[in-house]
């Protein structure tokens, strides 16, 4: 069943989505036209109920500090990193009120902090984990709590506009490749899980925006680039409903012995 969005010319739909924002991780924009399943665990719960017990945490590629700035109660020393300066604007506008400190940190670079300076780190989502970085940072006992990305996510639109991926790509982030990293950090893994969800765009410019606030699935994106693939997926929707696509996500919890 397609919504009323998907009745609407592929012009304005495109113009629309190209037209929105895409700082920050606030999905609302979304509402009526994509869905996701969300993952069993409850992550933003979890992290809130950790963040409740710890005294330093640190939230890594916060983002616009969305997840961070949703828990009921901070820890007395709270800090996020953002590597892009929207988002580190964004963050800076939610965290600072909270009490919490946001540094502008690339997210390939070493963290700016002492070793053993959190009892908590946390991080929705990361682009890359550097467990070594994670492990350094962390107090022994500390812990490391994140939601991640998982292999072949959200494929089905990848491989709609760039073909088949080979192998290596798409298992890429595979959860026990991560606990093998953490493993090799140093880190002991006390909590793995995974879980395959549904996705579904229910118009093309849901598609747009997506890949243009998801930069890494298509890395290449601009409308004009893929516009025959966009007109016929546009066609697609109007006459099939939504195009569906399946993500996943894996939960990962580690402690530094």
């Amino acid at each position: 069943m397609t919504t009323g969005h998907a009745h609407r010319t592929y012009e304005d739909l495109v113009r629309e989505a190209v037209d929105a924002p895409v700082d920050g991780w606030d999905f609302t924009w979304f509402e009526g036209r994509a869905t996701e399943e969300r993952p069993p665990w409850g992550y933003a719960r979890s992290m809130a109920e950790r963040l409740a017990h710890a005294f330093a945490a640190l939230d890594i590629q916060t983002g616009g500090g969305e997840v961070l700035a949703a828990a009921p109660a901070l820890p007395p020393l709270t800090v996020a990193t953002e590597g892009w300066p929207p988002n580190v604007t964004k963050a800076t506008a939610l965290l600072h009120p909270r009490g919490a400190a946001v540094v502008a940190s690339p997210e390939d670079a070493p963290l700016p902090f002492a070793d053993a300076s959190f009892d908590l780190v946390t991080s929705r989502h990361p682009v890359r984990t550097y467990w070594h970085e994670i492990a350094r940072v962390l107090r022994p006992g500390g812990t490391y709590f994140s939601q991640q990305v998982g292999p072949a996510s959200a494929f089905e639109v990848v491989e709609y506009f760039l073909g088949p991926q080979p192998e290596e790509v798409r298992t890429g982030r595979a959860p026990e490749r991560a606990r093998a990293d953490a493993q090799a950090a140093g880190l002991e893994v006390v909590d793995l899980r995974e879980a395959r969800l549904r996705m579904e765009f229910h118009d093309i410019g849901a598609v747009v925006h997506f890949l243009r606030k998801v930069i890494w699935m298509v890395p290449d994106f601009t409308v004009e680039r893929y516009e025959p693939q966009l007109r016929s997926l546009h066609e697609r929707i109007a006459t099939e409903g939504p195009f569906v696509a399946h993500s996943t996500r894996f939960l990962i919890e580690a402690r530094k012995r």
